[in-house]
């Protein structure tokens, strides 16, 4: 089995890109921020610690973590975000290591993807065989995050500039995926690496 971690600046398109290399790979697919939100579950790893540390209010009537609460907490205190960081990311880490040492031993699937935009700041270089970078120009990115998720353009301005330059991607990803175009010929460069170690659609 071949981990492979996914990263890209937001509005690149990964998450596209995954739903195509999940329908026709034999693959599993874990993506950092789904599993965040899942080990705040009730009975999740992140659930008790992140009441300690920000106080019983940011639960709501259903038991869950109220997001909206712990956004407006880590607002007014910025220290907390670092904090809240140092209990996510490291069980985040944790759990992907498990699920990959999991599909292993399972032996059932010949592709492990991780897809997170931090993945080269966490250090899954260091987990994973093999770093693909999704690219796609600056001009295409804003575009999209205005088309889809009606971003204005100060916000995404403030978004990318809080995302490492390209120069780091490239020299952290062997790979690299031109999604800046049609999704058919970013497909058509996806299909010539993974056909390229010989494994079946």
């Amino acid at each position: 089995m071949r981990t492979i971690g996914i990263t890209g600046g937001v509005g690149s398109g990964k998450t596209e890109l995954l739903s195509y290399i999940g329908e026709h790979y034999p693959c599993e697919i874990v993506r950092a921020d789904d599993l965040a939100k899942e080990l705040q579950e009730p009975g999740g790893p992140c659930y008790a610690p992140l009441i300690e540390l920000m106080g019983k209010d940011i639960v709501g009537g259903d038991g869950r973590i109220r997001k909206a609460v712990m956004a407006d907490k880590i607002f007014k205190d910025r220290d907390l975000l670092a904090k809240v960081n140092g209990l996510i990311h490291p069980a985040v880490t944790a759990e992907i290591v498990r699920r990959m040492e999991l599909a292993k031993k399972k032996g059932e699937i010949s592709l492990f993807f991780v897809e997170a935009a931090l993945l080269i700041e966490n250090g899954f270089d260091k987990i994973c065989d093999e770093m693909w970078y999704i690219y796609a120009r600056e001009s295409v990115r804003r575009e999209r995050l205005g088309c889809s998720r009606g971003y204005s353009e100060e916000k995404i301005t403030a978004i990318m500039g809080k995302q490492l330059p390209e120069s780091v991607f490239r020299e952290s990803c062997p790979v690299v995926i031109d999604n800046s175009g049609s999704l058919p010929e970013s497909i058509r460069q996806i299909d010539q690496v993974l056909e390229a170690y010989q494994w079946q659609k």
